[in-house]
């Protein structure tokens, strides 16, 4: 066996044999290479990318699990909303390849899945549904994204149709699901307080899957099934535009962060309504404080969605603030792992994953590497970093199927020195925050150094 620790209590012996080799401990997990990483001026967000990190491997025996020193449970969502991120700073294909195959056992003649696989039975009733079903489109998805790679897409064929089936015949008549777990560990409340409704989650994360497999099933020529999983997802996202969305408002039922994040980064809202979409949820972060406030759903979108919108500054404020609630307050609070929760007062377990995307929005977001953004072509790659206010720095690097990418940007005066490298055989190209140009104007990007000027 083995237990996740943080302190050790040794008795029976004297304070001059307390010395520092006298206990020795094994660091243990699947073997996980290195691919890439971030650092920055920032000291706050390079702990956080360690703390990160330093939980995904430590929950990762064989097959991502929950945390080390309690469950060690392969909870599906777990893995599900770690997925990016542990793309882009490990290998974990082969592990996620050997897990799919005891995922799609797991599955029912049905169509439905358990919350944790493996199983002995349990959690088909509770503790499963959309959100954490989610691993098994959300796995194949990203080594498809970043690595290119469709066995496992092959081999999930016939899995994706029949839970693509089972969840439609779980909708009601509005065409509405909900039936799992909703947006867990909402700041602030117990696991079980959910404030986005559970129907817009569910049938959000039913669009999202959806679109998800239709991705997948047109990379490996199947042209039918991908068809059956795109006109399922616009059956979903018509349901929840039908009964979900208030359009006096454009707010999305709930009327809080997590809903209005998800809408807008799963594609609810038109594109002529995204930016007073946005707007709303400009206005709830406001009214927060400029503090999130959301679950583990509304947790793994909400910065993309400022960062789209051009308020990576805003993100980056949120996750660093001091005080409650924030990133950065656990690391006020002793943490060195990421916690479970963000609960004032305790934290229901001191060391889980599933809050760790933050380090795939920095690499994407602050370093700027998009791989493969068309979702067709993984030797492609748009650099689109993010100046943050008060860095002076950030660096990001993926080592992608053609090679390394390294995108590093730093402040020389009033301009941005932004330092590139990309495969030779890589397409690549460079998209600027507003009101940013190249001192001088370049049709391609390639591995150099670049003058960025405000314009």
């Amino acid at each position: 066996t083995y237990h996740g620790f943080r302190y050790v209590k040794v008795t029976g012996i004297t304070a001059k044999q307390a010395t520092r080799d006298l206990l020795k401990f094994v660091v243990f997990h699947s073997k996980l290479n290195s691919r890439g990483g971030f650092i920055s001026s920032d000291e706050t967000v390079n702990t956080l990318q360690e703390m990160t990190r330093r939980s995904d491997v430590s929950n990762f025996h064989h097959f991502p699990t929950d945390c080390p020193q309690r469950e060690k449970n392969g909870w599906t969502a777990d893995a599900a909303l770690s997925a990016e991120q542990m793309m882009l700073n490990f290998e974990p294909e082969r592990s996620y390849r050997e897990w799919m195959f005891n995922i799609r056992r797991a599955q029912t003649d049905t169509g439905s899945l358990p919350g944790i696989v493996p199983t002995g039975g349990w959690g088909f009733q509770w503790g499963n549904g959309p959100a954490w079903d989610s691993v098994l489109a959300y796995l194949p998805y990203f080594v498809y994204l970043y690595r290119g790679e469709t066995k496992i897409i092959e081999e999930s064929a016939d899995a994706f149709i029949k839970y693509i089936k089972y969840v439609l015949s779980r909708a009601d008549e509005r065409g509405i699901v909900a039936i799992g777990l909703g947006d867990w560990c909402q700041v602030g409340r117990p696991s079980s307080q959910f404030v986005a409704p559970l129907a817009l989650t569910d049938t959000v994360m039913c669009l999202d899957i959806c679109n998800k497999i239709a991705v997948m099933l047109e990379a490996i020529g199947n042209a039918g099934g991908a068809q059956f999983a795109r006109e399922s997802a616009e059956k979903f996202r018509t349901a929840v535009r039908e009964n979900l969305i208030d359009f006096d408002t454009l707010t999305a039922a709930g009327e809080c962060q997590s809903s209005q994040a998800m809408c807008l980064y799963y594609g609810v809202f038109d594109e002529s309504e995204r930016e007073a979409a946005f707007g709303v949820l400009l206005e709830l972060i406001h009214r927060a404080g400029d503090r999130m406030d959301v679950g583990v759903l509304g947790g793994r979108v909400i910065f993309h969605v400022l960062a789209e919108f051009g308020y990576a500054d805003l993100a980056h404020r949120m996750i660093t603030a001091p005080g409650y609630p924030s990133y950065a307050n656990w690391i006020e609070r002793g943490a060195t792992t990421l916690w479970e929760s963000f609960l004032p007062d305790r934290a229901e377990s001191m060391n889980h994953h599933f809050w760790g995307d933050i380090s795939a929005w920095y690499i994407k977001r602050v370093a700027g590497i998009v791989l493969n953004p068309e979702e067709n072509d993984v030797t492609r790659v748009i650099i689109a970093p993010s100046f943050i206010n008060g860095m002076t720095f950030a660096e990001g690097y993926h080592i992608s199927p053609l090679g390394e990418i390294r995108s590093r940007w730093e402040r020389s005066g009033d301009d941005v020195i932004l330092t590139v490298t990309v495969p030779e055989s890589m397409k690549a190209s460079l998209k600027l925050p507003h009101g940013y140009a190249l001192a001088n104007d370049s049709d391609a990007l390639v591995s150099g150094q670049y003058r960025v000027v405000r314009k």
